[in-house]
């Protein structure tokens, strides 16, 4: 279900979609999406250096349209074409783009299935939960259910409403239930080493011209 620390990979082979105008990588554990400034290597960059040799282009264009943190694995999706980009980022930012994942917890709430909300806002590397609405605080929204029992931990499935700055590892960490692996939430159970168990399994869009549906998925292991 979860993948493996491991910067050097065959991009080919984590395609979930490919087409004229948008990508879809299945993004591993601890790869970051976008180079940060010690010029760590970065999914982008693996994509841009894929599509010279396939375009024969030695300046291609790609565009992620969301982020995952570098300990989560998972579907990140990216345009190939600068026209195409307002369409997709309007989804995002209208929310009508459709987000699910997968996570593992030692523990589980009282309630099996639900809601949870809280006011989010981000304080220094770390975010912050609160449930009444303060200064430059944020809605947070995502449905839960937790669906079966694995070897002693707990699988969440959930429906990301909002995609604040690590709104699921904190809301879970904030029912008492970090996700294995998140010692910044708390977590005390060891897992892959930097790797978290959550995975963005599912993504829903509207292709942005042809107008159809798009659901990708990465299949449970």
């Amino acid at each position: 279900m979860y993948l493996a620390n491991q910067m050097q990979f065959n991009l080919t082979n984590r395609i979930l979609f490919e087409d004229d105008y948008i990508l879809a990588i299945n993004k591993p554990a601890g790869l970051m999406v976008e180079p940060d400034r010690n010029q760590n290597p970065s999914l982008l960059q693996y994509v841009k250096e894929y599509l010279k040799e396939t375009t024969n282009n030695q300046f291609p264009y790609a565009q992620h349209l969301h982020r995952l943190d570098r300990a989560v694995s998972g579907i990140v999706l990216f345009t190939k074409k600068r026209e195409v980009l307002k369409n997709l980022s309007e989804q995002f930012a209208e929310r009508r783009v459709k987000k699910f994942y997968r996570a593992l917890t030692s523990k589980a709430p009282t309630h099996f299935k639900g809601r949870l909300e809280h006011w989010h806002r981000k304080e220094k590397k770390k975010a912050a939960l609160y449930t009444h609405q303060m200064e430059y605080a944020e809605k947070a929204i995502l449905d839960y259910e937790i669906s079966e029992q694995r070897d002693g931990y707990f699988l969440w499935n959930i429906q990301l409403h909002t995609g604040k700055y690590h709104q699921i590892r904190a809301q879970l960490a904030g029912t008492g239930c970090p996700i294995l692996g998140d010692v910044l939430y708390g977590s005390d159970t060891a897992y892959l080493p930097n790797t978290i168990a959550l995975q963005a399994w599912r993504l829903v869009f509207q292709h942005p011209v042809r107008g159809e549906q798009m659901d990708l998925i990465i299949k449970a292991e």
